[in-house]
């Protein structure tokens, strides 16, 4: 679940903890999936002594840069948390990855479901490199997505989806940028005019700020959903337009929202704003 800004506001929020310039004292797995490029003893010892040097975003992954030359890659996949405990604190069952620092704290890495995924890395290209443009760029102008759009055939929501295409959206941020350009997720890429694809080009940037702002989207109160380093709830779903509100009026035009299945993913819609 965590996209572009729930993935940036739990990097200003370890930036906030001052975890850049921290050194890792000792590491321990407890899921050996969740170290996805070595064998669990070799991750350990890998980021044993090593200094956080600095923290960043790169799409949905978390980039940490450690002192000893190799990127710390963390990918939240759908529950994915992280927050900061006492040493003395026990662990929870879902506390899959935990790092003591040398402050005393440790940053305990939460994963119900299991499906994140940690990258320690000599070269962080290897996966980032295959990523697309970022959204919120300056450099990403409504010509470059107008470029990316012309170039494929292909229906505008899985478009989006991918992550070798433009990074950062998921299906929250996509459905709601859609409804904001008035543009059906079924619409050819290609077919979008340059006006259209303008139109959305400001409507993404515009729903994924919103979303910083609001310091991420919490769909429900379980603990598997998003939450902060500090444990606080976003306040984006409060603002949401259509996703999730099936059966509700349209804030534009009072058509009820509806939910129909596209690219075998849930998708929200008003059948009037949102012309096939």
């Amino acid at each position: 679940m965590p996209e572009l800004p729930e993935v940036e506001t739990v990097v200003c929020d370890l930036k906030a903890e001052a975890l850049e310039g921290r050194t890792i004292r000792h590491a321990s797995v407890y899921w050996p999936r969740t170290a996805a490029t070595h064998s669990v003893g070799q991750f350990c010892v890998a980021l044993k002594g090593s200094r956080i040097e600095s923290i960043s975003r790169r799409g949905k992954y978390i980039v940490c840069s450690l002192s000893n030359g190799s990127t710390l890659l963390v990918h939240l996949r759908m529950t994915g948390q992280l927050a900061f405990f006492d040493a003395s604190q026990a662990r929870d069952r879902h506390h899959h990855v935990v790092l003591r620092l040398d402050d005393g704290r440790e940053l305990r890495y939460k994963d119900t479901r299991k499906f994140g995924r940690w990258y320690l890395l000599e070269n962080p290209d290897d996966r980032l490199g295959e990523l697309g443009p970022e959204p919120l760029d300056d450099r990403f102008a409504a010509a470059s997505l107008a470029d990316i759009l012309s170039s494929h055939a292909r229906m505008l929501k899985p478009l989006l989806l991918d992550q070798h295409v433009i990074v950062g959206l998921g299906n929250i941020y996509t459905d709601e940028a859609l409804w904001d350009a008035s543009l059906h997720p079924c619409r050819l890429s290609s077919s979008l005019s340059d006006a259209e694809a303008k139109s959305l080009h400001r409507s993404i940037r515009k729903v994924l700020r919103r979303g910083i702002r609001c310091r991420g989207t919490t769909l429900g109160r379980g603990q598997a959903n998003f939450y902060s380093v500090a444990g606080r709830r976003g306040r984006n779903q409060d603002g949401l337009m259509v996703f999730r509100r099936t059966g509700e009026p349209c804030a534009r035009c009072k058509t009820t929202i509806k939910r129909i299945v596209v690219g075998q993913r849930s998708t929200h819609i008003c059948s009037t704003c949102q012309i096939e």
